[in-house]
């Protein structure tokens, strides 16, 4: 089978590769992934619901591989509320994945719930929870199959295959992740159990389990001196300061970690960080994926903060810069809404970074 005109033998690997994704016995499915993951708390962590004492909402697209037909697209919405009088967030969240060579599709909606504890005067931990209902799709009409094909010339024959497929599979399913988060003025430690159920994701053939996710997650911010940003009567300090994080997950039989910094010169915020893990290597080959490099910008005015960020990955890997890399954007804004009679309560902030 194929998508459009190919010579035969790739006909004979996307078949492979359709049976070995149908049966779920030799290939395992991993989650998409943000290279901004700090602008997609929610998705990172259910244990960020509330986390900016302020209503927030957000939104995310990747675009992973564009010059290739194999390309991925994600994009991700979410909205989260701080509950001051029961130290308490919630929050929902709405993604959507799209695999370009075979029409897969992955969409998913989310509620979450998150506590907030003071274990001491300068730190706290925030538990989290999150169910997720799950819809799994694939259009089998927007693959061609071998009996459709001129065994001699490769040409397309037929516009019916006797491959009893049907025009499309779909299938629900539910989803628990369990999230933890500590933090204190300078830094945090965060990680998510996602999948806790493992769920039965197989479209067709034998059952595909989809395996749990454990991701961690850290960092720590090292605050410069301030800036100052208007004149007068009008200026305010701006942030400067340097923060390298980490975020380290584990999925089946994968393994990815991504290590960087960022850098605040309020309203600018630069990064880059390397994807991979130089030491550990998969089939002979070392885990270099990519190096990424974002460009935010925020802005903040008395009661509410807005946050753009674009963000590129270079792919280092065996694939190369010819896939195009990813393009990744990302837009969040926060406000207040808490009663401006009441006096401010006393609570440590997460430092980490907004992308």
């Amino acid at each position: 089978m194929c998508v459009g005109k190919s010579p035969v033998w790739m006909y004979k690997l996307v078949a492979v590769l359709l049976l070995m994704l149908l049966a779920g016995e030799t290939v395992t499915a991993q989650d998409p992934q943000f290279s901004q993951f700090y602008a997609a708390p929610l998705y990172l962590n259910p244990a960020f619901a509330g986390s900016t004492g302020q209503a927030r909402i957000g939104t995310n697209y990747r675009n992973q591989w564009p010059a290739i037909n194999a390309n991925f697209n994600t994009i991700s919405a979410f909205g989260d509320f701080y509950v001051e009088s029961k130290n308490s967030g919630v929050g929902v969240i709405i993604n959507h994945d799209r695999e370009g060579l075979l029409g897969l599709q992955s969409t998913s909606i989310g509620a979450m719930y998150s506590y907030e504890l003071n274990i001491t005067k300068g730190l706290s931990f925030r538990p989290g929870f999150q169910a997720t209902l799950y819809n799994r799709s694939i259009n089998f009409d927007k693959l061609t199959f071998g009996d459709q094909f001129n065994a001699a010339t490769g040409q397309v024959v037929s516009s019916q295959s006797v491959e009893a497929l049907g025009s499309g599979q779909s299938k629900f399913f539910p989803d628990l992740t369990l999230g933890g988060l500590f933090y204190s003025k300078n830094g945090w430690f965060g990680i998510t159990a996602a999948h806790i159920t493992q769920p039965n994701q197989s479209l067709a053939g034998q059952p595909d389990n989809l395996p749990m996710k454990i991701s961690t997650h850290a960092g720590w911010k090292f605050y410069l001196t301030p800036g100052v940003m208007g004149q007068g009567f009008y200026h305010k300090a701006s942030e400067r300061s340097i923060t390298p994080t980490f975020q380290y997950r584990h999925q089946g039989q994968f393994d990815q970690m991504d290590l960087g910094v960022y850098y605040t010169f309020e309203p600018i915020i630069i990064g880059t960080w390397y994807r991979g893990i130089p030491f550990r290597n998969v089939n002979g080959i070392v885990n270099n994926e990519s190096i990424v490099f974002l460009v935010g910008f925020t802005k903040k005015g008395d009661k509410d903060i807005l946050n753009i960020g674009y963000s590129y990955d270079y792919t280092i890997s065996k694939l190369g810069p010819a896939s195009g890399g990813a393009h990744e954007f990302s837009i969040v804004y926060s406000w207040s809404t808490r009663d401006p009679r009441k006096p401010p309560k006393d609570k440590l902030f997460i430092p980490c970074p907004d992308f």
